[in-house]
């Protein structure tokens, strides 16, 4: 393709399960034109062909895996997949990244998209190249773990390179915050692995080798030399690549961004000693998520001993080892490392599992949930025995595993209406592990996110307010962060609603969110776009998609029902912190936050009332509702 078209494989390919049927298609160049790629473009095709009330866990939802122009090996960040589908954990927009080659791999083989539609009669797998497509019976993969299957599956092709995504246990068996793995790489929140499993969709295989040439090589060449420069520079890429996102625990615990025993405080004072433990005994090296990736901020890690014995395996990353120790009160490093690689080989999102059981450990503190409930296991703060049963009941839905498989919105009819109190979650996504009482703006992006209470849509918010970072905002209106008070409450909702437009933009042009933060900007991209595509583009016009997809995945919500009321945060994440370093602190109190979400639905251009996004608002956007809605 041409023109414009340079950057995309050119290609998207419908997979109709039911009848084992491809489709191949051509790239829709309006919608390429108005929302580039990645979420974007998977928005508006979820939007157009989903129906209301469509069951997520029914043959009629569809997962897309989507790629974006500047998802590459040469592009500093470009090993990024997005998977969008209606999320079967809060029936609203879902959406997870997954770092990897598997992207990478996905254009070389021919294709931009996948979209995945229907349901297998029996399990099957696919494999996807330049040449053809095939479905392989995967009935023999069915309740092995993730590395089984990945082996199983590469051995079977004569192909230890073939890059492979695929569910663990948990997706099979409809966990509805189950993960689709890449390796360790987790496509985590939202229910993905479910909405896979529900087809009967066990692995997707892609290898290929064609190359994506940009429109201006020379220019193209530039713009990544130029970017890549400015990220060896960066103070940041050293600290990622040295203590990775891990090392989070500690400013985290000392800025009162952690929370702690199900959200009762923003801090513990157990950070430091935690993690010093980890780097001295768990970790063993840094890693790449890619070829070629230049912050390398992954981890890899291991339990040497001891009956948390645990290989080799990528992860205990900082949203991770949160959600096994600070959440639930655990202080054994080797037994939070265990878990989480638990979690990847069952395909469990660690960010919900760790929260689910939090919220099973309060239930069991105040006798709603009993001894005799749960076989008697003793499910009291901070007991590390109780957490590799745990996870292993979640992800087979056995005994009180198949309640907290539900998530905690759900589980709340199950147990009464007194535990919707410490039930954490918006939208019915579960709390990450960053605390708005350390930073107000986090509050607003936490409400108002269209996938529900995400730690990355976006956690910019809270590195705005705590870590006084700008991502090179400031020319398009964000104010400077260092006179920003980040207990402050007003100007909040004006900020987030720029802060959410341009940090959107890497999921749709399908790179690494953390390459913002060694120093890329929307215009550095919108530089290495404009040359790979020859289409003059600039940070203006980048913002302006970002604000695009941004309500029309907002409409998506609101078709099925969702209102301002879904915007709402849990009560106890604005009240002061029982415990930790900033015990009764008034400044952590969240005061007026129905005045900051006022704000923010007036920058949108939203009723201030509904929420909706207003006609005029949808005609400078560029944005049609849809017939049926």
């Amino acid at each position: 393709m041409q023109g414009f078209f340079n950057g995309y494989a050119g290609k998207q390919m419908r997979v109709l399960l039911d009848e084992k049927m491809v489709k191949v298609e051509s790239l829709n160049p309006n919608i390429l034109k108005k929302y580039i790629g990645g979420v974007g473009y998977a928005a508006k095709i979820l939007y157009d062909e989903l129906i209301k009330n469509t069951n997520p866990l029914g043959p009629n939802n569809k997962i897309i895996f989507a790629t974006g122009p500047l998802t590459a090996y040469n592009i500093p960040g470009g090993g990024s997949i997005e998977l969008c589908f209606k999320s079967p954990l809060t029936n609203a927009w879902g959406e997870c990244r997954c770092g990897g080659n598997f992207g990478p791999d996905l254009k070389k083989a021919g294709y931009d998209f996948i979209i995945i539609e229907g349901k297998a009669k029996k399990p099957i797998y696919l494999v996807i190249t330049e040449d053809n497509v095939k479905f392989k019976n995967a009935s023999h993969l069915q309740g092995k773990i993730v590395t089984e299957k990945i082996k199983i599956i590469q051995e079977e092709l004569f192909d230890p390179q073939v890059s492979i995504m695929c569910i663990g246990p948990a997706g099979e068996n409809l966990v509805r915050f189950s993960s689709v793995m890449y390796e360790s790489r987790a496509a985590g929140r939202c229910g993905a692995g479910a909405v896979m499993g529900s087809k009967n969709l066990i692995a997707i295989a892609v290898k290929g080798s064609r190359k994506i040439k940009p429109a201006n090589s020379e220019y193209f060449t530039n713009a990544v030399r130029k970017t890549m420069k400015i990220i060896r520079k960066h103070p940041n890429t050293s600290a990622f690549q040295t203590g990775g996102t891990t090392s989070e625990m500690v400013s985290s615990d000392e800025g009162g961004d952690w929370p702690t025993k199900n959200w009762q405080s923003n801090s513990w004072g157990k950070g430091k000693e935690l993690y010093n433990y980890f780097f001295k005994n768990n970790f063993v090296s840094k890693k790449m998520c890619y070829k070629g990736c230049p912050v390398a901020c992954g981890r890899i890690a291991k339990v040497k001993n001891g009956i948390y014995k645990t290989p080799q395996h990528g992860g205990a990353e900082y949203e991770s080892i949160s959600a096994f120790t600070a959440f639930i009160l655990n202080e054994d490093m080797d037994a939070a490392v265990h878990c989480t690689y638990l979690c990847n080989e069952y395909g469990l999102d660690t960010i919900s599992t760790g929260a689910v059981i939090a919220f099973a450990m309060e239930c069991y503190e105040k006798g709603i949930i009993k001894q005799n409930d749960v076989g008697g296991l003793n499910l009291s703060w901070g007991n590390t025995d109780v957490l590799p049963t745990l996870v292993k009941k979640i992800a087979t839905k056995e005994d009180i595993g198949k309640i907290l498989a539900e998530g905690v919105k759900r589980a709340t009819k199950i147990l009464g209406k007194e535990t919707k109190k410490f039930a954490i979650h918006v939208k019915g996504l579960e709390g990450a592990a960053h605390d708005p009482r350390a930073g107000k703006s986090l509050a607003i992006t936490y409400g108002t996110a269209n996938r529900g209470m995400c730690h990355i849509h976006p956690v910019e918010a809270q590195a705005f307010d705590y870590g006084k970072m700008s991502w090179g905002l400031i020319p398009y209106g964000l104010p400077d962060p260092n006179i920003v008070d980040r207990w402050g409450e007003k100007g909040k909702g004006k900020i987030v609603k720029l802060l959410q437009d341009g940090c959107i933009i890497p999921d749709i042009l399908g790179v690494y969110k953390f390459i913002i933060y060694v120093g890329v900007t929307i215009n550095h991209f919108a530089e290495i776009l404009s040359a790979l595509t020859n289409r003059k583009i600039d940070g203006s016009e980048l913002l302006k998609i970002g604000e695009r997809t941004i309500n029309l995945q907002r409409l998506f919500n609101i078709r099925e029902g969702f209102s301002s009321n879904d915007d709402l945060i849990p009560e106890r994440i604005k009240q002061k912190p029982l415990f930790g370093n900033y015990k009764n602190q008034e400044k952590c109190v969240i005061l007026d936050y129905e005045g900051m979400l006022k704000e923010y639905y007036k920058e949108r251009g939203w009723n201030v009332k509904t929420g909706i996004p207003k006609k005029v608002k949808l005609k400078q956007l560029e944005i049609e509702k849809n017939k049926m809605d």
